[in-house]
């Protein structure tokens, strides 16, 4: 066997860059598209100075980890802040996937595959992804003009000098920084996820222990997305509000479908909503936010308002032993159920982390003149939502170490990798 020439390997070096730019090219195409069409659906198409397109850029820098800082200013005498914090979790899934399985694509009949062929994968795309969140962060600049109420009080802001406005730059170091970071984690989830793909050597020994788990953590997560959107489009088809259904759908479905997960597993929420702030969420939890100056999201306080929120329980029991069975029937035979349970439960309290540190929401705005705020007439709102993160993992983990368990008894009825005999014997 004669070894390879030195420009079929070139030629193998190009077909990498190749696909490492198609996959960049169609992740920041399908993110952009996800963003624009739920601006468009929320009425942000009607946006001064034709600024819709750098706001769609904003919306991408944001939903892989970017900064976009507000700034403000109303003139000599007076001053306005704002501040925002929040992910657009349906963007960030359009670009997880497309990128992930960009990555995955061509490893999908191969065997094996070496670390170093793997990383110069994967740092083919990170220098293009680079690239492209550099163009999208210099775009993602502009200034707004805001109202301050009926057309007297904006002509009396002309005439004073103190006609508010906001504007949003994105912060190009920490963008490249947390969007490339984002990245890697991508692209490191989708080698652990998928069943086929294969891992260097000395990954071997964590297909067993990692895989399964973190495979029906994906399922888990997308069956809450796909659920949500199917009872949003029932919804918006028996009581109208379409245009705003679908601008929950393409901006902020994970948000919501995932609160209500951690929500269903015993977790609480504070947060409020404050001024003309909505949240891109049921009428419900809108309603529950805003009945004290710091409420609590829980299941408790939440059937206060409407008993049926304790059907999130029994929805996440089943959805929770349907993905535990799917992860030990993926496992090996000689893997035992109590281990299949710590499996899920460290899989488990990892999702309920992320969903925590990515679904939180701080967003504030006001106006003062001559140092007086809360002028009110809508000049001033807040809107937080922050989980009580390590009691929130805890019930992942408790959750998962039972479900674990549990599904894995059936699992053992089913012919998995290992068995040479009859399923079960």
């Amino acid at each position: 066997m004669h070894p390879q020439p030195p420009f079929d390997q070139a030629a193998v070096a190009r077909h990498g860059w190749v696909q490492a730019l198609v996959t960049v090219l169609l992740t920041v195409v399908v993110m952009s598209a996800v963003a624009a069409l739920g601006l468009w659906a929320a009425g942000a198409a009607d946006l001064p100075d034709h600024a819709f397109p750098r706001v769609v850029a904003a919306t991408v820098v944001t939903a892989v980890g970017g900064t976009v800082r507000l700034s403000g200013g109303a003139g000599g005498l007076a001053g306005s802040a704002a501040g925002l914090t929040v992910i657009p979790l349906s963007v960030t899934l359009a670009g997880a996937l497309v990128s992930g399985a960009g990555f995955l694509r061509p490893l999908r009949h191969r065997a094996v595959a070496g670390g170093r062929e793997l990383a110069g994968r994967a740092a083919r795309i990170g220098l293009l992804w680079l690239l492209a969140l550099l163009a999208l962060a210099s775009a993602a600049r502009q200034k707004f003009r805001l109202s301050v109420g009926d057309d007297t009080l904006n002509d009396l802001g002309d005439l004073f000098g103190v006609s508010p406005e906001v504007g949003f730059t994105a912060d190009v170091p920490r963008t490249l920084l947390f969007g490339l970071l984002w990245m890697a984690g991508v692209l490191v989830l989708a080698l652990l996820v998928s069943r086929r793909a294969p891992l260097p050597g000395r990954l071997l020994r964590l297909q067993e222990p990692v895989r399964p788990p973190a495979h029906a953590m994906v399922v888990l997560l997308l069956s809450h997305v796909v659920l949500g959107t199917l009872i949003a489009l029932v919804v918006a088809a028996t009581r109208g509000h379409a245009p705003e259904t679908l601008a929950v759908i393409l901006l902020g479905m994970p948000n919501l479908v995932w609160l209500a997960l951690t929500i269903g597993l015993g977790a609480t929420w504070n947060g409020r909503v404050d001024g003309p702030f909505g949240l891109p969420m049921p009428h419900l939890l809108d309603e529950v936010l805003r009945s004290s100056d710091t409420a609590t999201l829980n299941l408790r306080t939440l059937a206060e308002h409407d008993g049926r929120v304790w059907w999130l329980v029994v929805v996440e029991a089943v959805l929770l032993l349907s993905v535990a069975f799917l992860a030990a029937a993926r496992s090996p035979a000689r893997v035992r159920a109590w281990q299949h349970a710590v499996h899920l439960a460290v899989a488990l309290a990892l999702t309920v982390l992320m969903i925590c540190l990515m679904g939180r929401i701080s967003a504030h705005y006001g106006l003062s003149v001559l140092g007086i705020g809360d002028l009110g007439g809508g000049l001033t709102g807040q809107l937080f939502l922050e989980p009580e993160l390590w009691r929130a993992v805890a019930l992942g983990a408790l959750w998962g170490l039972v479900t674990g368990f549990l599904g894995a008894l059936p699992a053992r009825f089913v012919r998995r990798a290992g068995e040479t005999g009859p399923a079960g014997t």
